[in-house]
Formats: structure tokens, C-alpha cells, sequence
């Protein structure tokens, strides 16, 4: 069966190009996803010229602001499971008022921790946000007169506060998102 070719008017052409451009950022991004430490470091050295870039030119201060908002808000749902605990135990809830938690016990169910945002989504979106922040901060427009200390000291207690509320929930149902410090078996060892 034969398909129909779409007709060579402007927005044919335009859709074609459009769709080679998606395949290959795909690709690249598929290239680049075992390469997680230069992912992030590529994604610093990026956050770091911004803030460079609003330090010398000494504006564009709400823009860091909602970057520091956005990438805060990412860093929560990275650390936080999928399946919330929390739901789970008002779903669990023994008939003597305790609340379940992971499995202590052989005979118990094991959930492995899955994240609300996998890794590289959270630096796909990170890195999006960064460069959507660099370019802004060269249009006059987003350059919004405030005075800065009170959005730093804003922003400070704002993530003080949401990460003492994520490690008492992360203490609380026990869970460590992090693998660092979990044991790794090898092929050979039993």
C-alpha cells in the first residue's frame, strides 16, 4: 500500500523540517543519556555563566528567582517516590491506628524506590529551564527593577522550609533516594 505524499506547499516543507529537527535532538539526546556526570556538568557550567551573566549586568533578578523556584521545584519531585508512602499508609491503616511503612520483615513486600521525576528527565528540564533563563536575560523586558536581597532571603527560607518538610516525610515512611552508600553485587559474588 502506497501512502500519499503530503504536497510541497510551505508548511509541508515546514512540518518536514520540523520533524528531522525532533529526530535529531532525539538522537543526540539518546547519545547523551549514559553520560550522566557530563550531563550535569554541562548543566552547571550553563547555570553558572547565567548567574555570571546576571552578575555583570547586575539586572534580570526575577528571572534567577523563578529559575531558583523551577529548579527547586524539579529537585522535590526528583526526590520524592512515585508511589507516596503517605497515601499509601492512610490507604493501609491497621485497625490499631498504625500506619504502615516499608518492609522490615523477611516475609514482607519489597517496593523499590521510584522517583516522581527519573534523573534524566529532571536534567532535561533543568537544562531547558537554564538556557530559556540565559536567552531572557538579554531582553531588556524581563529586566524587572526589584530589590534582590529580599528574593534571595525569600527563596532561602522558601527551600529551608520544603526541605525540612521532604526529610521529615523521607524520616518518617523510610526512604533514601540516593544510591550512594547502598551496597552493589557483582556478577560473580553471590
Amino acid at each position: 500500500m502506497e501512502t500519499a505524499e503530503e504536497p510541497m506547499t510551505p508548511f509541508g516543507t515546514f512540518t518536514a523540517q520540523s520533524n528531522k529537527l525532533q529526530r535529531q535532538y532525539q538522537a543526540l539526546l539518546d547519545q547523551s543519556t549514559p553520560y550522566v556526570t557530563y550531563r550535569w556538568v554541562g548543566t552547571s557550567v550553563a547555570l553558572l555563566l547565567f548567574f555570571l551573566r546576571v552578575f555583570v549586568a547586575q539586572g534580570w533578578y526575577i528571572v534567577a528567582y523563578a529559575l531558583g523556584i523551577y529548579l527547586l521545584n524539579l529537585f522535590l519531585a526528583f526526590l520524592t517516590p512515585k508511589f507516596d508512602p503517605s497515601s499509601d499508609a492512610l490507604d493501609n491503616e491497621m485497625e490499631d491506628g498504625s500506619v504502615g511503612t516499608l518492609p522490615t520483615k523477611q516475609d514482607e513486600e519489597f517496593r523499590p524506590f521510584i522517583r516522581r521525576l527519573p534523573e534524566f528527565k529532571f536534567w532535561h528540564s533543568a537544562t531547558r529551564a537554564v538556557a530559556i533563563s540565559f536567552v531572557c536575560s538579554w531582553f531588556e523586558i524581563f529586566n524587572i527593577p526589584v530589590f534582590w536581597p529580599v528574593l534571595v532571603m525569600y527563596w532561602l527560607m522558601l527551600f529551608i522550609l520544603t526541605m525540612r518538610k521532604q526529610i521529615q516525610h523521607m524520616i518518617k515512611y523510610r526512604y533514601v533516594p540516593f544510591t550512594i552508600g547502598k551496597a552493589r553485587y557483582n556478577k560473580n559474588s553471590n
